[in-house]
C-alpha cells in the first residue's frame, strides 16, 4: 500500500466514524450559514443605501399633466 493510500484510508475511516455519530435531529447551519446570512444582509443594506442616493438625485415634475408641458 502506498503512503498516499494509507493516508486516504486513515481520513476515510475518521469520516466513517463521524458519519456513525451524526444525529440528523441536531443539524444546524453553523458558522457558514451565519456568514452567508450576514453577507446577504450587508449586501441588501448597501443596495438600499445606494438606491436611496439615486432616488434623491431624481428631479421630477409635480404638476401632474402627464409630462406634456407646452413650450412657448
Amino acid at each position: 500500500m502506498s503512503p498516499t493510500t494509507s493516508i486516504a484510508h486513515a481520513h476515510t475511516s475518521g469520516l466513517v466514524d463521524l458519519a456513525k455519530e451524526f444525529d440528523e435531529t441536531k443539524v444546524s447551519p453553523g458558522i457558514l450559514g451565519f456568514l452567508v446570512f450576514a453577507a446577504l444582509g450587508l449586501a441588501v443594506w448597501m443596495l438600499l443605501k445606494s438606491m436611496n442616493r439615486h432616488i434623491v438625485k431624481v428631479d421630477f415634475d409635480e404638476r401632474g399633466d402627464g409630462g406634456t408641458a407646452e413650450r412657448s
